[in-house]
């Protein structure tokens, strides 16, 4: 089944034109809790990964405890984020040569890990020959919430607009007219009508705190948004713009409950980073190694 955000419930760049040429198109994934193969687009899924290929672990061999959690020693194999084929997602950037991107990190990610930038590869599927049967399995001491659950994806493009990225100038512009909506609306512009939340690629970060932008250590430009990995989909605020129609209750407009209770749209990969935050990772695409940087935040 097919995921659709709803249409904006104003037009953002007739009533803002100064947002006009800061629109940045992204890929919304929803993914949604399932089975997925090698062969398929994922988060959190098993990879097409070269069998005669070792798989990867973390640079650093000590992970200190966290939250009251005993250090690690050792080896800590990295684990599945995101996988994409062009085929399901041919808006992205694909490098020449490549149809397959696969993003991996370490678990610790969050706080505990001295070389935690994560391994972000693209492949051509044609070249990857016998596929591994299955990845390591990752240490046992690995918090859960830093490891995305199984889920296939269903891809949709969509337009972001910044909210923490706006210029500041074009912010006190505007700040009039966004409160004036928002007074005659209920329409807060940060929740409602600028950047989709969730695990997206491209447009703009769905900062919790402060933008941070890296720059990249080889030409010393800003390097660009490759993905977002949010630990909702959407909160109660941002859930009237972002909760996608087909998993909305026709009667409340709220997402439908399944048989248990759950409610699969709202944190179907399982991640929670620090209070409901994300994590953010940069890749400079104009350096031949496409080199790689990350930030995690929360509230």
């Amino acid at each position: 089944m097919a995921r659709t955000t709803p249409q904006r419930r104003v037009d953002v760049e007739r009533l803002f034109p100064e947002l006009a040429p800061l629109r940045r198109d992204a890929i919304r994934l929803h993914p949604r809790a399932g089975s997925p193969s090698p062969a398929e687009s994922s988060v959190g899924g098993p990879l097409l990964w070269p069998a005669d290929e070792p798989w990867p672990l973390c640079p650093s061999t000590s992970h200190p405890g966290h939250w009251g959690q005993p250090g690690t020693e050792g080896p800590v194999p990295l684990v599945p984020v995101v996988q994409i084929h062009r085929r399901d997602v041919p808006q992205l950037g694909f490098p020449a040569g490549t149809d397959l991107l696969q993003v991996l990190w370490c678990p610790f990610i969050v706080d505990s890990c001295p070389e935690p930038t994560p391994q972000v590869l693209w492949r051509s599927s044609d070249a990857v020959g016998p596929v591994l049967d299955t990845a390591p399995s990752t240490v046992a001491t690995a918090p859960g919430d830093s490891i995305p659950a199984p889920c296939v994806l269903h891809p949709e493009p969509v337009t972001d607009y910044p909210s923490s990225d706006m210029p500041e100038e074009v912010s006190d512009a505007l700040s009039i007219r966004m409160q004036e909506l928002k007074a005659r609306t209920g329409l807060w512009y940060s929740y409602h009508l600028a950047e989709a939340p969730g695990i997206k690629l491209g447009g703009y970060p769905s900062w919790t705190q402060d933008p941070c932008w890296p720059d990249c250590p080889t030409c010393g430009r800003t390097m660009d948004h490759l993905l977002t990995v949010s630990s909702w989909e959407y909160d109660g605020v941002s859930g009237r713009t972002w909760l996608p129609l087909e998993d909305r209750d026709s009667e409340t407009g709220e997402e439908r409950r399944d048989t248990t209770g759950g409610r699969g749209a709202h944190s179907p990969a399982q991640v929670m980073f620090g209070d409901a935050g994300g994590v953010y990772i940069f890749e400079c695409g104009s350096c031949p190694d496409r080199p790689v940087d990350h930030h995690w935040d929360c509230s």
